[in-house]
């Protein structure tokens, strides 16, 4: 399975095209096709970033319609960097698409149609996994910390012990995200890679010229969190487009700091 690049009523976005995902509307978004003035140009979907409400209600309105998602379902959680993840329900939907979540937790999971599933990310790598056969989706934000404490395992386990999934049926889209190419890290990531993979997490480190630096491969590592919980090579799809390397399409944290946008991945149950 391939992510690729999309384009519907002017806003860009990375998606499955697979038939295997027709069960879901989902979509990873760019900085392309909003509304927002600089330095949030133009489809910020951070409501904490100093943008104007207004502006990231309309972003999210077109996000969702690009991608087919209703965008007065959205559930969000208050990202924390942590391997937690959060069992919704349509109780859980947020009563205005601006609003910001309060739940201390980076990932989300439910059965229920209808229920849109949100992550923000500006470098860290969303996740969005769907089991087409026990109809349950969930979505994971892994940045370099929740990758090591296994995020994205979590969230398979969460699927398979309170839904009923198997895990050889779970399809797994590995979003935009910083790639190795500009990832370049102390050795406290590595360490915490060795901690959650062990032995395996040599392939996602290479030492640089720089004594006590590294280059790092997070969504390597994060599909190899994933295939260590039974999911299949074939039905996990990266997308190698790195967030750092084309600040054209999206923002970057590591580039940018604090001063731009946010993009957001959701998806919900048809």
């Amino acid at each position: 399975m391939d992510i690729i690049q999309q384009q519907r009523h002017g806003v860009s976005f990375y998606a499955c095209p697979s038939p295997a995902w027709s069960g879901t509307a989902h979509g990873f978004s760019t900085r392309l096709g909003g509304v927002s003035p600089a330095p949030w140009e133009s489809l910020n979907l951070g409501a904490g970033r100093g943008d104007n409400p207004a502006n990231v209600g309309e972003n999210f309105s077109r996000f969702c319609a690009a991608v087919g998602a209703d965008v007065n379902a959205l559930v969000k959680n208050h990202q924390v960097h942590s391997a937690r993840i959060r069992p919704v329900t349509r109780a859980d939907i947020l009563p205005n698409p601006v609003q910001a979540g309060e739940f201390q937790a980076d990932g989300l999971v439910t059965n229920e149609p209808g229920v849109c599933l949100t992550i923000f990310s500006g470098d860290c790598i969303p996740i969005l996994l769907y089991d087409p056969v026990r109809r349950c989706v969930a979505a994971a934000h892994a940045g370099w910390r929740g990758t090591a404490a296994g995020i994205a395992a979590r969230a398979v386990d969460r699927m398979v012990r309170d839904y009923g999934c198997q895990a050889d049926n779970i399809l797994a889209a590995i979003g935009p995200g910083i790639g190795p190419c500009c990832f370049e890290t102390h050795a406290d990531v590595p360490d915490g890679l060795r901690c959650g993979l062990g032995e395996d997490a040599g392939a996602f480190i290479r030492p640089l010229a720089v004594p006590g630096k590294f280059s790092v491969d997070l969504k390597g590592a994060n599909a190899r969190f994933l295939r260590r919980a039974g999911l299949t090579p074939e039905h996990i799809a990266v997308c190698p487009a790195c967030t750092a390397c084309n600040l054209d399409v999206f923002w970057s944290h590591r580039v940018q700091g604090g001063v731009r946008g946010s993009m957001a991945a959701v998806i919900q149950l048809l």
